[in-house]
């Protein structure tokens, strides 16, 4: 298409001259041809404004329902569209110099193939979830980096494209302008901890198990393919890379068509397992056996609570609860890369219970912890037994959960909440999963589950449940 708008610039601009009525019609199957080409080239570009506009030419140059403008008019739109398709043959020849509108993308060894052996090794912390693409570079790009960080959407349309999460690393920064979801994976960080916390496109470098390998990287994106054991007994990432650079004189948008073909090409390698002709792993007389003889457990409280060990489930939180944590956990952001950059760790707040009942954790920023009372009453009655309280045994509970209530609510118990506190001791109804999951929702909608986990009621089915914070930090006003 370089040199097609020239072209037709030609050919229209003749039309001027006194050329035989045959010329014409040539020209009209000409432009309508080029115009519907440029059309569609610009479409794949995403370039709106340019699409209808060629789109619009081809049907006004079109031959077959010929429009009667007369030779006089006809030469003006000659000369006004070659004008401008003149015109924009340099601004776009200019914007590609410049690596401004039309992104160029070069592979240093040529064109992106899948005969390249583009794979490096990273260490385990240097892995990216899956689906996800990371702009790294060595060394500075300047026209690269001034058309990422002024046109964000260019990485984002393409990787909604090729079904990949694009992250630009300078950008992130950028998008966490409330710092909300640093402060939700690390509570514990002060305003200006928070503000000092920086990233470029050099940070996952850091993570290369061979840190010569970062003279193959000036700049380009990587995506982790695959994890495995290292010859030193050390979990390895294996990322492949593939370069870019603003010196390429193809255009950027066919050079990451290119990238993503590629990209499929890989990904598509990969086969799952058939088990078409696979041999029953269990005979099939203990099948009919274990399920002739199945009993199904009681569906009582302790059978029906949803265990955090080894699980970070939010489907039994209240709606509002889950689109919080789903907001901060998916902000655009990869969470991995979160880790590394802010390095979260289990760094725990003292809890205090002020003398009106309020929850608060000093060190997370002095954050207020907020329960319904009945919730809170039994947040407070399980924090007052570390040993834990067996789901069974809560009958034996209900008095001491009924003044600890009554000191919440002074005003004296009501039928209605004389009844609740018999519900939620019940140990055959579901009441007090439903409380433990409001009391879980009220620390994960404010912090990560990762810290989050030692302040809620958890524990296994059929065992105590307790909560797990030391109760060395536990102050009680």
């Amino acid at each position: 298409m370089k040199y097609l708008g020239l072209f037709l610039s030609f050919v229209l601009l003749l039309c001027l001259a006194p050329m035989p009525y045959g010329y014409f019609t040539l020209v009209r199957f000409l432009t309508m041809v080029g115009f519907g080409y440029m059309a569609f080239l610009y479409f794949k570009q995403r370039k709106e404004v340019l699409t209808w506009t060629f789109v619009t030419l081809a049907l006004l140059f079109q031959p077959f329902a010929k429009i009667g403008l007369g030779r006089t008019v006809w030469n003006i739109v000659d000369v006004i569209v070659a004008i401008g398709l003149i015109v924009l043959f340099f601004i776009e020849w200019k914007g590609g110099k410049k690596a401004s509108s039309n992104i160029s993308f070069n592979m240093p060894t040529g064109p992106a193939s899948s005969n390249t052996d583009n794979r490096i090794e990273f260490t385990l912390e240097g892995k990216l979830a899956p689906k996800e693409l990371i702009y790294v570079a060595s060394e500075e790009d300047k026209e690269l980096t001034d058309l990422f960080e002024s046109n964000p959407d260019v990485l984002e349309g393409w990787g909604k494209m090729i079904g990949f999460h694009v992250i630009y690393l300078p950008l992130l920064m950028k998008r966490l302008a409330n710092k909300e979801v640093l402060q939700y994976r690390a509570p514990y960080l002060s305003e200006a901890e928070i503000n000092k916390i920086n990233i470029g496109n050099d940070f996952m470098l850091r993570f290369l198990d061979n840190p010569s390998d970062r003279t193959r990287i000036k700049q380009g994106f990587i995506r982790t393919e695959d994890i495995h054991r290292g010859t030193d007994g050390n979990d390895k990432a294996t990322n492949r890379f593939y370069p870019i650079s603003s010196k390429s004189n193809e255009p950027i948008a066919d050079q990451l068509h290119n990238i993503g073909k590629l990209i499929n090409n890989e990904t598509q390698r990969a086969e799952l397992p058939s088990y078409k002709n696979r041999e029953w792993f269990v005979h099939k007389d203990i099948l009919d056996y274990e399920q002739r003889y199945y009993e199904e457990p009681p569906k009582d409280a302790d059978n029906q609570f949803n265990s955090q060990l080894g699980n970070d489930s939010i489907n039994d939180l209240l709606e509002e609860v889950k689109e919080r944590i789903a907001k901060l956990r998916q902000r655009g952001i990869s969470q991995y890369i979160l880790e590394q950059l802010i390095h979260p760790d289990d760094r725990l707040s003292r809890l205090i219970i002020m003398k009106d009942y309020r929850i608060i954790l000093p060190d997370y920023n002095n954050m207020e912890i907020k329960m319904e009372p009945l919730t809170k009453a039994v947040y407070l009655l399980f924090l007052k037994h570390p040993e834990g309280i067996m789901f069974k045994c809560l009958p034996d509970y209900r008095k001491e959960l009924a003044e600890i209530y009554n000191r919440l609510r002074p005003l004296g118990l009501t039928d209605r909440a004389v009844q609740s506190i018999e519900d939620v001791t019940n140990p055959l109804l579901n009441s007090i999963n439903e409380k433990c999951a409001r009391i879980r929702g009220a620390f994960v909608g404010q912090f990560d589950d990762h810290m989050a986990r030692h302040y809620y009621i958890d524990g296994r089915r059929g065992e105590v449940k307790k909560i797990a914070l030391p109760r060395d930090m536990v102050v009680w006003e």
